[in-house]
């Protein structure tokens, strides 16, 4: 978003906060759709494991079916109190962070604006925070979406986060709490790319061209937002593959970390990384749009009631 500094700046807790709660409103609507992401990409990793082997073969229309015929309607919301608690710490982290070293760049070089590299280096920095804090919440949420495709006597059958939690910490210690917390960290950090620095700078070409109005609006969300996955599909493959995998009958587990994971995926199935990318463009680029503008209206809102200029993300 563009940044644009002023005299007057809104308390930095006005960010952290709006930015948390815009992102809660915007999970719970693409919820559906971070299921059916996160099953696809639970069948791509047994489908790359199982190579030759009659592995399963399963479409976004195909699991949308069978999570109705089995859960019904609110089988699409597994998992909820783990997203929208992530939500509450991610993006609260990530939005509350990202102001706070965009203003530290620009009272240090007396800039009015940042540039792109600039913009990246915060994204990066505020996504890699926030997740590393988030990710007992994410770790929760990626095991609850994908305990339905476990048979029975294997499922985990977490109530809500605080079970997730606690039966993680009592089975496999805290630290489990952090597992998968590298692909995470990096994940978050393309994304943040994509999200905050891409759509600001594309968002400036688009105004020229459309004029400072919706079409821009959406015709930037959509590039930040195909970035975003192109950028972030491959690590948060990966993030779901290790916080979602079990020992084997011997007490093995089947990736001993992010690298090795990444290895053998790709001598298996290379194309196993972009398997869900349609549906994970589907959660990505709507999320944004809804994400960021929420934001913007509640900073505006608060803009209204305390007079003065604020630095808003529009």
């Amino acid at each position: 978003a563009r940044l644009r500094a002023s005299l007057k700046r809104s308390p930095m807790s006005s960010q952290f906060a709006f930015g948390g709660l815009a992102g809660m409103v915007a999970t719970t609507c693409i919820q559906p759709i971070d299921i059916v992401k996160t099953r696809l990409q639970v069948f791509a990793e047994i489908a790359a494991s199982q190579a030759g082997a009659g592995a399963p073969k399963q479409g976004p229309v195909t699991v949308i079916r069978t999570i109705f015929s089995t859960t019904g309607f609110t089988g699409f919301y597994k998992g909820l109190t783990a997203a929208l608690t992530r939500q509450a710490t991610y993006a609260t982290a990530r939005f509350g962070l990202f102001r706070l070293f965009s203003d530290a760049i620009l009272e240090r070089t007396q800039q009015t604006e940042l540039k792109f590299w600039q913009r990246a280096v915060c994204g990066l920095g505020a996504g890699g925070i926030g997740s590393f804090i988030s990710n007992p919440a994410d770790i929760s949420l990626i095991r609850m979406q994908a305990d339905g495709l476990a048979p029975k006597h294997l499922r985990r059958n977490y109530s809500n986060i605080f079970s997730a939690l606690r039966h993680m910490r009592e089975k496999e210690g805290v630290l489990s709490w952090w597992r998968g917390c590298t692909p995470t960290v990096y994940r978050a950090m393309a994304i943040n790319v994509g999200q905050l620095a891409v759509y600001d700078q594309v968002k400036s070409y688009f105004i020229t061209v459309f004029g400072d109005n919706t079409k821009a609006f959406l015709a930037s969300a959509a590039v930040a937002g195909f970035t975003a996955s192109f950028l972030g599909l491959p690590f948060d493959f990966v993030k779901t593959t290790l916080q979602n995998m079990r020992p084997d009958k011997n007490g093995k587990m089947p990736y001993k970390g992010f690298a090795d994971c990444v290895v053998k995926v790709m001598r298996n199935d290379i194309f196993a990384f972009y398997r869900a990318f349609p549906v994970f463009y589907v959660r990505i680029a709507p999320h944004s749009v809804i994400h960021l503008t929420i934001f913007d209206m509640m900073m505006k809102v608060y803009k209204r009631k305390n007079e003065g200029e604020i630095k808003v993300l529009l």
